[in-house]
């Protein structure tokens, strides 16, 4: 954030305020929380945050109208659909409707694309992003390393897998991605030196499934029952915290480990837009002036 906020300064010189345009359908509790959380940094960063909520029943195509207008915005430099959508939309047809330029989620095909071939230029997915950081920064070596990714999911999972297995310094690895299908997921696990727990499923990694020393990075987040909370439940990870830190070297809390950084890269994913439109705004030629 402290990086960011440094260029966030550059920017103002320029005379630009990175935009952050949030649409959100229906009232689910935790997309509210998830948005406000995200509002909350773009303050706290000097980003421009507006926030749309639509209600439950809204029609793609209306959607899809919200977005061809926040498209067209060039004080808007970034287009978050906060998941989940209802029903009757599809998520695929609404998060390829958002320029590339504006993709700051890294969901459309484009971005997509270019992660798989390792094009710099395009927005990564946020938290897969965040992990990465989190191995670069804390140190731990990915190159050659043996990485068991849990869960397949377009959000986490595979881009996980594509940046780990990328060339490059924080990367390198080799990755064996396991999902409902794998058999025998406990013995991939004991063989990993960073393992990712992105299946959505409560405590799974257990301690017997972690090898002594080895970074664990828990993205899960789930609502299990908890009759002494004043709710009647309380969240938890995909993996038993309590266990499994005494054995690994390294190990994300659940929650405040990957979703802090989740946010800060969905800021920075928001930043590095505005320097594009930016540079392609200083890249036009002036017109020329009447005779």
């Amino acid at each position: 954030m402290a990086e960011l906020s440094a260029r966030v300064g550059a920017l103002a010189q320029r005379g630009v305020v990175p935009g952050l345009a949030f649409i959100r359908v229906g009232e689910d509790a935790a997309s509210k929380v998830y948005v406000g959380r995200k509002e909350k940094a773009c303050a706290e960063l000097g980003l421009r945050s507006e926030t749309t909520v639509l209600p439950q029943d809204t029609t793609e195509p209306q959607l899809l109208g919200i977005l061809d207008r926040l498209n067209a915005r060039e004080d808007i430099h970034g287009i978050l659909v906060q998941a989940p959508l209802p029903r009757h939309m599809s998520e695929s047809r609404v998060y390829s409707h958002v320029l590339p330029g504006k993709d700051v989620d890294g969901f459309h095909p484009q971005n997509v694309g270019k992660l798989m071939l390792g094009d710099a230029t395009g927005f990564r997915p946020c938290t897969p992003a965040g992990i990465m950081e989190l191995l670069a920064r804390t140190g731990i070596r990915t190159e050659g390393a043996e990485v068991v990714v849990l869960g397949r999911g377009n959000i986490v999972g595979k881009p996980m897998t594509a940046m780990l297995c990328q060339k490059g310094r924080w990367a390198n690895a080799t990755v064996t991605l396991c999902h409902s299908a794998t058999r025998e997921i406990a013995a991939h696990c004991r063989r990993a030196d960073i393992l990712v727990a992105a299946m959505g499923v409560p405590l799974f990694v257990k301690a017997s499934m972690v090898k002594p020393g080895a970074a664990v990075l828990d993205v899960g987040v789930n609502r299990v029952a908890d009759p002494s909370s004043s709710t009647g439940t309380r969240l938890v990870g995909d993996v038993d915290f309590q266990a499994v830190q005494q054995v690994a070297g390294y190990l994300t809390p659940n929650p405040g480990g990957v979703g802090p950084m989740t946010i800060a890269m969905l800021l920075q994913n928001t930043v590095q837009a505005a320097e594009q439109a930016a540079e392609r705004k200083a890249s036009v030629p002036e017109p020329p002036l009447p005779s």
